[in-house]
C-alpha cells in the first residue's frame, strides 16, 4: 500500500452522536454485552436518543456499532441522594434529563465483547468528559458496577469494605478498578441500584469526576425558547359520503391532501375508519361482519394510493385507520405514509365493546413511535387515547406529537375522547391532534351518524394557547383546520414550565412495565 493510499484511507474507528437510525444496532450491541443483567427495549433506546441526543455517543468500527455511551443532565440534589438505576434513569428511557441541571449522569457505557482490546470504553469515557466540559457542568456522577463483589462477599462483608480494598489495590475489580484509573472517585455505595446485577449483588459504587474548569458560581438557567422547531399540522374533519367507485373515493381524499399541501403542512391527519365510505358502493347492504371483511380487500389499494399521495404532494399523511386482516384476525390499523415513500402502521390496542361485538375486531399487542423528518411521532386510535399508559409509552420513546384519528357517534362519546386527549397533552407535555368524521352514512351498518369537533391541543402553560387549544374546527362541518406548533416550546415547558409533569414523576414509587412482543 502506497503512502498516498494510506493518507486517503477512512478511519476504522470513529465516535459520533447516536441517531434514531442507530437504535436497532445499539439494542443488538446491548444484548450481546449484557447477557446476565438484562438490557433495554428498542423504545428505551429511542427515548434516550430523542430526549438528549447530544449525550448519546456510539463507537463505530468499520461501520459497525461496537460501543455505546448514554448520559443525561440532572440536578445535584437528585444525583447525590440515594437512588436506583431505574429511578434515576426514568425506567431506562432517560426521561429524567434536566437541561437546567448541573451534573452529567452516566447512564451506561457498553462495549461489544469482541472489541474490548481497542480501548473503546476509555474513548467513550473521555468523550463523556469532553461533553461535561463543553457544557460547563460541575462534573460526572454515576453508579458503577462491582462485578467482583458477589464472589468475594465472604471476605468483604460489606460492599464498602470491598470498595475500600479496591482503592487500596488489595483487590482488582474488572469495572471499578478501570474507572479509578480513569480518574473517577468513589464517594459511597448505592444499595439496590440494579437488582438484576447478581455479580454486584445489586450494589454500585457512586463514582464522581469533578470538572476542574467548572464555574465556582451557579450559571444562569439555560433558556431553551430561543430555538424554533416549527411544524405545521392540518387535521381533516371529513364528511362521510356515499361514493360510486374507489376512484371517486380516492379523488375526494386527494382533494384534501392537495389543499393541505398548498398550505405547506408537514402532516395531514384523516379520521378513524373513514374508509367505510367504500361500503356505500356495494350492490347490497352488508351485515357488520360482511362489511368489515369486504373492507379488508381494499387494503393493498389504499396503501398504494396514499403512499403515492404522500410522495407526490410532499406531505406526511396519518391515514386515519382501516380494517386489515392480520394473522387471521381483523385489526383496526392506522397507516402512516411519510413523504419519503415509507409506510408504517399502528394497530389499535383497545377495540371498543362496539367494535368487538359487531365487527369482531381484535386489539394489537404493541405500540411504538414512528420516526419522521419532524422527529418521532405516535398514533393512538380513538379509544386508545383514553388509556394514559399508551400516551406515556409513546412520549417516553421520544414522541412530542400524538395523532388521534377518532370516530364517535354522539357528543358524549366525542367528549370522552376530547377530554382524555387534553389530559394526555397536559400530563405528557406534548401536542395531541384529533381528526374525526362528521355527517351520516345511510346503508352502512354501525356507521349511521357521526359527531366531531377536530382540534389541535397543547399543554396548558405560558408558551401555549390560553385554553390549551392551538386550533379547532366547527362542530359537525366538513373542514380543514391548520395550526403551527413549536416543538421547542415543549422542551422549554418540560424544563422550566409552571409544572413539569414528566420530570416530577415519582419513579421511586411507581413505574409501568410493558410486555414487548
Amino acid at each position: 500500500m502506497t503512502s498516498s493510499t494510506q493518507a486517503g484511507s477512512a478511519p476504522r474507528l470513529t465516535l459520533r452522536n447516536a441517531t434514531l437510525r442507530d437504535a436497532k444496532a445499539i439494542l443488538a450491541l446491548v444484548d450481546r454485552s449484557y447477557t446476565d443483567i438484562g438490557g433495554y427495549t428498542l423504545g428505551m433506546i429511542q427515548g434516550q436518543i430523542s430526549t438528549f441526543a447530544e449525550g448519546k455517543i456510539v463507537a463505530e468500527y468499520d461501520g459497525a456499532i461496537v460501543g455505546y455511551c448514554a448520559t443525561f443532565i440532572i440536578d445535584e440534589k437528585t444525583a447525590f441522594e440515594p437512588h436506583s438505576w431505574s429511578e434515576i434513569t426514568g425506567g431506562g428511557y432517560g426521561s429524567r434529563h434536566d437541561p437546567d441541571g448541573d451534573w452529567l449522569y452516566g447512564m451506561d457505557v457498553c462495549v461489544d465483547p469482541a472489541f474490548r482490546r481497542l480501548r473503546i470504553g476509555q474513548r467513550l469515557y473521555d468523550a463523556r468528559r469532553r461533553l461535561c466540559e463543553q457544557l460547563e457542568l460541575k462534573g460526572i456522577v454515576f453508579g458503577g458496577r462491582l462485578p467482583g463483589y458477589a464472589k468475594r462477599r465472604k471476605t468483604y462483608d460489606t460492599p464498602q469494605a470491598y470498595l475500600d480494598a479496591i482503592q487500596a489495590r488489595k483487590v482488582r475489580d474488572p469495572v471499578a478498578s478501570f474507572q479509578l484509573r480513569l480518574g473517577f472517585e468513589p464517594v459511597g455505595v448505592l444499595a439496590d441500584y440494579l437488582r438484576s446485577d447478581k455479580e454486584s449483588a445489586g450494589f454500585a459504587a457512586k463514582m464522581v469526576w469533578r470538572n476542574p474548569n467548572a464555574a465556582p458560581e451557579p450559571q444562569p438557567k439555560r433558556l431553551m425558547r430561543a430555538d424554533s422547531e416549527a411544524v405545521r399540522i392540518a387535521t381533516v374533519q371529513l364528511q362521510m359520503r356515499a361514493v360510486k367507485s374507489y376512484e371517486e373515493f380516492a379523488a375526494n381524499i386527494e382533494y384534501f391532501v392537495d389543499v393541505t399541501a398548498d398550505y405547506r403542512a408537514d402532516f395531514v391527519v384523516f379520521p378513524e375508519l373513514f374508509t367505510l365510505q367504500l361500503l356505500s358502493m356495494m350492490d347490497r347492504k352488508l351485515d357488520p361482519e360482511e362489511s368489515i371483511e369486504a373492507l379488508t380487500s381494499f387494503t393493498p389499494q389504499i396503501i398504494e394510493t396514499f403512499q403515492q399521495l404522500a410522495i407526490s404532494y410532499n406531505i406526511n399523511i396519518i391515514g386515519g385507520s382501516h380494517p386489515t386482516r392480520v394473522d387471521g384476525d381483523i385489526h383496526n390499523v392506522a397507516y402512516v405514509f411519510l413523504r419519503d415513500g415509507s409506510v408504517h402502521s399502528q394497530e389499535k390496542i383497545h377495540p371498543t365493546p362496539n367494535e368487538r361485538y359487531w365487527w369482531n375486531i381484535k386489539g394489537g399487542d404493541g405500540i411504538q413511535t414512528i420516526d419522521t423528518d419532524c422527529g418521532p411521532i405516535g398514533v393512538m386510535i380513538c379509544y386508545d387515547s383514553e388509556f394514559p399508559e399508551v400516551a406515556r409509552r409513546l412520549v417516553d420513546q421520544g414522541a412530542r406529537l400524538l395523532f388521534v384519528p377518532f370516530c364517535t357517534d354522539s357528543r358524549q362519546g366525542y367528549l370522552r375522547v376530547r377530554y382524555c386527549c387534553q389530559a394526555r397533552a397536559i400530563e405528557n407535555q406534548c401536542y395531541v391532534v384529533m381528526s374525526g368524521n362528521v355527517g351520516n352514512l345511510p346503508g352502512v351498518e354501525n356507521m349511521d351518524i357521526q359527531y366531531a369537533q377536530s382540534c389541535i391541543l397543547t399543554p396548558c402553560d405560558f408558551p401555549f394557547a390560553r385554553d390549551g387549544i392551538a386550533a379547532e374546527a366547527s362542530e359537525n362541518v366538513e373542514t380543514v383546520t391548520v395550526a403551527d406548533v413549536n416543538l421547542a416550546d415543549l422542551n422549554w415547558a418540560r424544563a422550566q414550565g409552571s409544572v413539569r409533569n414528566l420530570r416530577d414523576r415519582r419513579f421511586d414509587l411507581y413505574r409501568i412495565d410493558w410486555r414487548d412482543p
